[in-house]
C-alpha cells in the first residue's frame, strides 16, 4: 500500500515538473538560421548576438545562412523545425512581416511563430556605385527620370526589407529603375562595390562600413536626421526626398510550441547580449540601434510583428506591389 502511494506521489510529482529537456536547456549546439546571405545587416547582427548568447548559454550558437525568396525559404525551414529551442530564425521586417502580403504562400505566418526578441532597429541608406555620375540625390533623380528603367537598382530579394525600402523610394520620388533581386543584401552590396549595378537600398550595418571606406557613396539616409556613423550622408530632408523615411529591424524567432522555459532562457540570453557594453558599441558602430529595454522580450516582439504585418499590407497595396 505504501509503495503504491509513493509511486503515485512520484508520478504526480514528475507529471507536474517541467520536461527535462526544458529544465536542462541547452545541452547541445543551437542552430541559428539567418534568412539572407552572409554580409548583410541580418547576418551581421545575428553573428554579433550569437557570439554573446554562446557565452551565456554555455553551448555554441551556430549561424546557418538559408537564402532565397526574400528570406521566406529560411523562414519556412525555421518555422517547421522541432519546437525545442535548438533551431532559431533571425528575420527582418521583410521576411517576418511584409512577407505575409508579398507572397501568396510564404510557408508560415509570422504572427504564429514564437517570438524571442528584437535585436535592433536599422536605418536604410540609398547608395550608388563609386563610378556613377550622380554626386547628389537630385542629380541621381534627374538621371533616373531622363531614362526610366535604365538605372539599375539592387535589392536582397522580392519582399526583403531592402526591396521594400526601394519600393518606398520609387513611390515617393516617382522614378522607375531596373530592379535586380539578389539572394541577400551581401551579394547586392558586393555588386555595388564591383560597380556591376548603379544603386541600392542598404541597411546601415551593410552600408556604413562601405561608405566609411569609400567603396560606395551614400546619397541619403532614410531618416529625418543624419546618422552619426555616416555624418557626411544627408538626411532624407536634406537630400530633397523628405518622405523617404524608413527603418528596418531584425529579430529572433522560434517555432510555435517552443516550451515557455526554453523561451525564457533564450530571452534571458538575448537580453544579456543587449546589456553588454561591447555588444552595444558594436551595433552602434554599424549604424543600428540596439533594442531598448521596453522593446525587448517575446511580448514586445509579438506586438511589433502584428502591427507591422497590418501596416505593410496597407503600404504594399498602395504601392501596387502584386503578390508573388
Amino acid at each position: 500500500m505504501i509503495k503504491r502511494v509513493l509511486a503515485a506521489t512520484a508520478a504526480l510529482w514528475w507529471g507536474m515538473a517541467p520536461p527535462a529537456a526544458a529544465q536542462d536547456f541547452p545541452t547541445r549546439t543551437i542552430n541559428m538560421i539567418v534568412v539572407f546571405a552572409p554580409g548583410g545587416a541580418t547576418d551581421v547582427l545575428a553573428r554579433i548576438v550569437a557570439q554573446s548568447m554562446t557565452r551565456t548559454l554555455g553551448q555554441s550558437v551556430v549561424v546557418e545562412n538559408v537564402t532565397g525568396a526574400g528570406g521566406t525559404i529560411g523562414g519556412t525551414r525555421g518555422a517547421n523545425a522541432a519546437p525545442d529551442g535548438y533551431t532559431l530564425t533571425v528575420g527582418s521586417l521583410g521576411s517576418h512581416s511584409a512577407s505575409a502580403s508579398i507572397y501568396r504562400n510564404p510557408g508560415y505566418d509570422p504572427r504564429e511563430l514564437q517570438p524571442i526578441g528584437l535585436i535592433a532597429g536599422t536605418p536604410m541608406f540609398f547608395v550608388v556605385r563609386n563610378g556613377h555620375p550622380a554626386r547628389s540625390m537630385q542629380e541621381f533623380l534627374a538621371i533616373a527620370r531622363e531614362a526610366p528603367g535604365r538605372v539599375s537598382n539592387a535589392n536582397a530579394g522580392i519582399g526583403s526589407t531592402n526591396h521594400l525600402g526601394c519600393a518606398l523610394f520609387s513611390h515617393v520620388t516617382g522614378v522607375r529603375m531596373n530592379e535586380i533581386p539578389y539572394r541577400g543584401e551581401g551579394p547586392a552590396l558586393n555588386d555595388i562595390v564591383a560597380q556591376q549595378v548603379d544603386s541600392a537600398c542598404l541597411l546601415a550595418p551593410a552600408a556604413v562600413p562601405q561608405i566609411a571606406s569609400g567603396t560606395m557613396r551614400g546619397l541619403a539616409v532614410a531618416a529625418t536626421t543624419r546618422n552619426p556613423n555616416a555624418p557626411n550622408v544627408p538626411s532624407a530632408i536634406e537630400a530633397g526626398v523628405p518622405d523617404y523615411v524608413f527603418q528596418g529591424w531584425n529579430a529572433i524567432f522560434a517555432p510555435r510550441g517552443t516550451p515557455p522555459a526554453v523561451v525564457a532562457r533564450l530571452d534571458q540570453a538575448l537580453r544579456a547580449a543587449l546589456d553588454d557594453a561591447t555588444i552595444i558599441r558594436r551595433i552602434d558602430e554599424l549604424g543600428s540601434m540596439p533594442a531598448r529595454a521596453d522593446q525587448r522580450g517575446p511580448a514586445a516582439l509579438q506586438a511589433l510583428v502584428r502591427s507591422e504585418v497590418d501596416r505593410w499590407a496597407t503600404v504594399i497595396r498602395a504601392a501596387g506591389i502584386q503578390p508573388q
